[in-house]
């Protein structure tokens, strides 16, 4: 008898409004080149399709992800392949990139007009968790969160999260419309969440989701850091970390 090797992700809740996710989600934006060379839509689909079949059905994307929004649009081809039940979407606003400049917006105004491009960049109808990508500080949270409370309510959202967020942002947020997750850097060499962030969201609810856990890669093994293309995001990491380790 054939005997069975299938990987079974364990279910989790996220957070305790309801939202229920595989363990272990797919991050995206590795299909669009952030740190490699982008794959062709067909390619990029082909690996979201592979993560569902394996038990992932929590997919990961950004506005931001990709030349022109690119990463949303794949992410979309992909669900028209996949049962839109059962997966749970991800996606975020608010980080801007004007003629070369990355910026942070968060105005009420500004929240809408994602939420509604990127419902059609995905051609679905809701998106499972919304989240704030950066803060912006010179709007008011309770401003931003007015507004994505209003957009769960028409349905268009149904979670909200945070990403890298202050203690004191997220205990505001959270006082406007519960936050669902705090997407944050955590790994072997990043852990200053632990002392208040960590002890924080459990008080509150709050899931934390851990973005680059394995080191942004660096912790995947010998031979992926030796594979690295050479415009990579984290060939530049390399590099740095290698002058570093040679200054006195």
């Amino acid at each position: 008898m054939e005997e069975n090797t299938q990987i079974q992700i364990p279910r989790v809740k996220l957070g305790n409004q309801g939202l229920e996710v595989s363990r272990l989600g797919f991050g995206c934006a590795g299909l669009s080149g952030i740190y490699n060379d982008p794959l062709s839509h067909e390619a990029g689909c082909s690996v979201i399709i592979d993560a569902f079949n394996k038990g992932i059905t929590l997919i990961d994307t950004a506005d931001v992800y990709g030349l022109n929004h690119d990463n949303e649009i794949m992410v979309g081809k992909a669900l028209k392949q996949l049962p839109r039940e059962k997966v749970q979407l991800a996606t975020k606003f608010g980080i801007t990139i004007l003629e070369g400049k990355v910026g942070v917006k968060g105005t009420p105004a500004y929240v809408r007009e994602c939420c509604e491009a990127s419902l059609k960049r995905l051609d679905v109808d809701y998106i499972d968790l919304y989240y704030q990508h950066r803060v912006d500080r010179s709007v008011p949270i309770e401003d931003t969160m007015g507004e994505l409370k209003k957009l769960v309510e028409e349905g268009k959202i149904k979670y909200i999260g945070l990403s890298e967020a202050s203690p004191d942002t997220i205990r505001r947020a959270h006082a406007v419309h519960p936050i669902t997750a705090l997407q944050i850097e955590y790994s072997l060499w990043s852990r200053n969440i632990e002392e208040v962030i960590i002890p924080l969201c459990r008080q509150l609810g709050i899931a934390i989701v851990a973005y680059s856990p394995l080191g942004r890669g660096f912790f995947g093994g010998k031979a992926v850091v030796e594979s690295l293309p050479k415009n990579s995001i984290l060939e530049q990491q390399r590099l740095r970390t290698w002058i570093i380790t040679l200054l006195p």
